[in-house]
């Protein structure tokens, strides 16, 4: 009877804080992993590049017309190291790598691959495997075009990869596989070298499986520490899978999210598949953009000096919410969240079956959250636990705010739950 009075003692008085904070008519917004507009203000210089009488790249070439589809030499020299890959390896298109990502499994099921014995499409039921938590927008593309989506679990170090190692090796229908190596999206893991070069090693029951190596945040540290992780088409490559990895990265959250560039890295096979591919579909990307870009980022120092800069404007946001999550949600059973060394997000764990209940109790008070399912295939987390937090877009003092909204949303969907 004591713990009975306790506990309704404490969920009173988490319904009044909750109660006060709701009175303050706040409207916060955590749900996407936005670059916020001083973080687009880096980039500014761009915007008068290269100039009216700068518009012949390398080789004479005039950006201002027709050509050039596996984009500028000078382009893919410039991001050669960061993805790992020589420059005749690189395809620079124009600014979303998630469009490069479609299209490649739209061409994989519509042509197959380069080691296809015919279309994905023509081959029955195809599968991808699917760590998660993961990123929406991948299982979105999946569920547009009926690909099965089978989930694999991650820890720190990334996918369980004897799992994925025993589902691959018996089932030719699983063509491909969802990777975010570095900074992972939502956890911020980092895939460890062994599970990248067992990934780049293993046996596949399909000939024409693929990585989809999404890089996105191959640059993007929180700490002084800048991670590296192993190169995964070296490894594809040493151990005889050579077309095994589609890499993709971008520079959407380097420098002007909507006005960037999208990269494909991958073998020779894989390039000349791609290229073949996009000849029907265009004559060219934007080149101008692309020498913009070449003018002002210069070099890879260039680079990697313009991600501190965008490091000193982000991590603060992260550093508060880990700040006010540990103050108000240390110790609660069920209760967890992620320390990411970089990218854009947090993930949050809740006791099952409580989640959803938390992004309701957030939006009624005034904060938006990713929906909770988001960070699983078709928006279904089965144990309804995770919970995306993107701090990046909002100042600072939003974010302090907005994250004390959702540890008070938090503490009252366990008191509720107890």
């Amino acid at each position: 009877m004591i713990e009975a009075a306790q506990a309704a003692s404490t969920k009173a008085e988490i319904q009044k804080s909750y109660e006060a904070f709701k009175a303050k008519g706040l409207k916060l917004n955590l749900t996407r992993g936005k670059p916020a507009s001083d973080q687009l203000n880096l980039s500014d210089g761009l915007l008068g590049l290269p100039g009216a009488s700068d518009f012949n790249a390398e080789g004479a070439t005039d950006v201002r017309n027709y050509g050039g589809l596996q984009g500028l030499i000078e382009v893919r020299r410039l991001f050669s190291g960061i993805l790992g890959a020589p420059a005749d390896q690189i395809v620079v298109a124009n600014n979303s790598s998630l469009a490069l990502m479609h299209d490649c499994i739209v061409y994989a099921l519509l042509k197959g691959t380069c080691d296809s014995t015919a279309p994905w499409s023509k081959q029955g039921e195809i599968a991808f495997l699917c760590p998660v938590p993961g990123y929406d927008r991948h299982f979105k593309i999946c569920e547009d075009y009926g690909i099965r989506m089978i989930t694999v679990p991650m820890d720190d170090n990334g996918p369980d990869v004897a799992e994925v190692e025993r589902l691959v090796a018996s089932d030719a229908s699983i063509k491909g596989m969802w990777c975010v190596p570095k900074y992972s999206n939502p956890t911020g893991a980092v895939y460890s070298d062994s599970v990248i070069e067992r990934l780049a090693s293993m046996k596949t029951a399909a000939p024409d499986f693929r990585l989809f190596w999404d890089n996105a945040y191959t640059v993007h540290h929180l700490t002084s520490e800048r991670i590296e992780i192993a190169n995964v088409l070296e490894l594809s490559a040493k151990h005889g899978n050579p077309n095994r990895a589609f890499v993709f990265a971008s520079t959407s959250k380097v420098t002007l999210a909507g006005a960037g560039m999208a990269f494909f890295a991958s073998s020779k096979a894989n390039v000349k598949w791609l290229l073949d591919r996009l000849t029907p579909r265009t004559i060219g990307p934007d080149k101008a953009n692309q020498l913009r870009h070449v003018r002002f980022l210069k070099n890879e120092e260039g680079i990697l000096a313009l991600m501190d800069q965008h490091r000193a404007l982000v991590a603060p946001k992260f550093e508060k919410v880990l700040e006010i999550f540990d103050a108000k949600l240390a110790g609660i059973p069920g209760v967890s969240w992620t320390r990411p060394k970089g990218g854009y997000f947090i993930s949050l764990e809740v006791p099952k079956g409580c989640a959803r209940r938390v992004v309701a109790l957030a939006k009624e008070a005034g904060v938006e959250l990713t929906p909770a399912g988001a960070t699983h295939p078709y928006g279904k987390d089965p144990e309804d636990r995770t919970i995306r937090i993107a701090p990046t877009f909002p100042e600072l003092p939003e974010v302090a705010m907005a994250a004390e909204g959702v540890a008070i949303a938090v503490q009252l969907a366990v008191a509720e739950n107890a």
